[in-house]
């Protein structure tokens, strides 16, 4: 468990999954399906997390990621609209580096839509670099996507981390 700010970090159960759809459907125009997340709880590579603010006992964000070591995969990142700015997503996917850095994990790559400036500006704050162009990759609307990655044997990148 990692409190910080209010904020409480911890693995997703299937409990958590009623609320994460919330956020989910607000939060993509394809949002994934409650099969989707279960799907997610029960892959033993898969691993995913939630931030609870404790106050409120709600659940603002979520991140699920891929541990395929020595590589790691991030599939979904997401938090509730009115949370965003509160370094909320920023604590999410630092748990998930600290995470893949403790497992031995050399390399973190994700896909980001084009237009998604924010999420691209958050992947950056943490290092994460552009690799790549994956055309017309997302199939709701045909929109690039842009793979980023971030290689954690770089010893000035994991010591700013």
């Amino acid at each position: 468990m990692n409190k910080e700010c209010g904020i409480d970090l911890r693995e997703m159960t299937e409990r958590d999954i009623d609320e994460i759809m919330q956020i989910e459907r607000v939060s993509f125009t394809s949002p994934w399906s409650r099969r989707l997340f279960e799907r997610e709880l029960s892959l033993p590579y898969a691993k995913s997390c939630i931030a609870r603010k404790i106050l409120q006992d709600q659940i603002v964000g979520y991140l699920c990621f891929w541990l395929l070591i020595p590589e790691a995969h991030i599939l979904n990142l997401a938090v509730r609209p009115e949370q965003r700015g509160q370094g909320i997503g920023t604590r999410l996917l630092r748990y998930g580096v600290d995470y893949c850095l403790a497992k031995g994990v050399r390399e973190i790559t994700l896909e980001v839509r084009r237009s998604n400036y924010k999420a691209i500006s958050l992947y950056r704050n943490l290092q994460f670099q552009p690799w790549g162009i994956r055309r017309r990759y997302y199939s709701d609307s045909g929109e690039d996507a842009i793979i980023m990655g971030l290689r954690l044997a770089e010893a000035d990148l994991v010591a700013s981390i």
